[in-house]
């Protein structure tokens, strides 16, 4: 998918719009890089897909310092993935989040890719990418399961392919919303376990679950909010 109205950029440019955005910066609030160089305690941890037309700080309109991010292909979990499980223990442990989001978008890449491979067709010669998607294939060929789809079948019609991509994209961020919420490092939080971090305030993590619509720009919440046993 192409995007006419942004500009090709060079490393030169960016470091000028950086400049440019510094200058703005201080004009707002004059004490946001000092305040920054302080140390950070960001109440959200955001978990989101690492596509160029998604960056949280602009979708949310937030400050350096507001969030906490993780981004990666189709904005997965899994707590094998050292990176991933990495970020939500320091987050959740020595910064004290309070909320883990889990934010996918329409026209994801990564699970339009799985979905291929569900289907049956073979995913890009990239060991490390198929082995990074294979628990979003699974995923997606259940989706395709509950949509009567058969192996090698094709939506009957474009109106099916995209009731299916949306599903596919729903089903991914509530499937990553439910690992996050039974990983080790929730649980923990959750039964008010010792950490790694000892002495940080730890409030019980509440993890959401979130779509990004490219083509309007907007949030939408799936309301699949998991929280702490006995939480209201």
């Amino acid at each position: 998918m192409s995007n006419n109205s942004v500009t090709k950029l060079s490393p030169q440019e960016v470091l000028k719009r950086n400049g440019e955005w510094q200058q703005e910066a201080i004009q707002v609030d004059k004490d946001l890089f000092t305040a920054n160089a302080a140390g950070q305690s960001p109440p959200i941890l955001w978990v989101g897909c690492s596509d160029s037309r998604v960056p949280e700080s602009v979708v949310c309109h937030v400050k350096p310092g507001d969030m906490f991010v993780h981004r990666n292909i189709a904005n997965q979990f899994n707590e094998d993935d050292d990176s991933a499980n990495s970020v939500l223990t320091y987050g959740v442990e020595a910064l004290g989040v309070e909320h883990v989001i889990i934010v996918g978008h329409t026209s994801c890449g990564g699970v339009l890719a799985s979905l291929s491979g569900a289907k049956g067709e073979i995913l890009p010669e990239s060991q490390s990418l198929q082995r990074y998607l294979t628990p979003l294939v699974k995923l997606c060929g259940s989706v395709r399961d509950s949509m009567g789809l058969q192996q090698g079948q094709d939506p009957k019609d474009d109106s099916t392919r995209d009731e299916l991509l949306k599903r596919a994209t729903e089903e991914n961020v509530k499937e990553q919303v439910r690992k996050v919420a039974d990983s080790k490092i929730i649980q923990a939080n959750w039964a008010g376990k010792r950490t790694a971090f000892p002495g940080q305030p730890k409030a019980k993590i509440q993890i959401h679950g979130w779509i990004h619509d490219i083509s309007n720009g907007k949030l939408r919440d799936l309301g699949v909010t998991i929280k702490a046993p006995g939480e209201k």
